[in-house]
């Protein structure tokens, strides 16, 4: 059993990046059904799927014939071990503004600019770009 599902989550899309799989199960949860969500509005990814009870597939985005991810990296931010909180007014912008925060609040799980938009912060989970 994994004890930090988001790290398993973020490591399982980096490494079917990595050898430019075109999908990725991971484990379902509802903080990565939450972060799925976010990542397919966002366009890193082009779907997902709940296969199962315990399963969700991810059909990843890539860019021309040579398949270049569209995720360039994922960045787990706060760990069990160290819990990183921030006030809406400083969430860190991810190549000015191009990367996205996603961030646990009061009101969900959110990205940044939402966040901002709502004027909460939280604990942040990660940064894409």
């Amino acid at each position: 059993m994994v004890n930090d599902t988001v790290s398993d989550m973020l490591t399982r899309i980096r490494n079917a990046n990595l050898v430019k799989n075109q999908s990725v199960c991971i484990p379902k949860t509802g903080i990565s059904l939450t972060i799925c969500e976010i990542l397919e509005k966002e366009g890193f990814i082009d779907s997902y799927q709940k296969v199962s009870t315990d399963f969700i597939t991810l059909v990843l985005k890539y860019k021309g014939s040579q398949k270049i991810p569209c995720i360039t990296n994922l960045r787990r931010i706060s760990k069990p071990g160290l819990r990183v909180y921030t006030n809406h007014k400083e969430i860190p912008k991810i190549l000015g503004g191009m990367g996205v925060v996603i961030l646990s609040t009061s009101q969900g799980i959110m990205t940044d600019r939402e966040a901002r938009l709502y004027g909460i912060g939280g604990e942040i989970l990660c940064t894409i770009w």
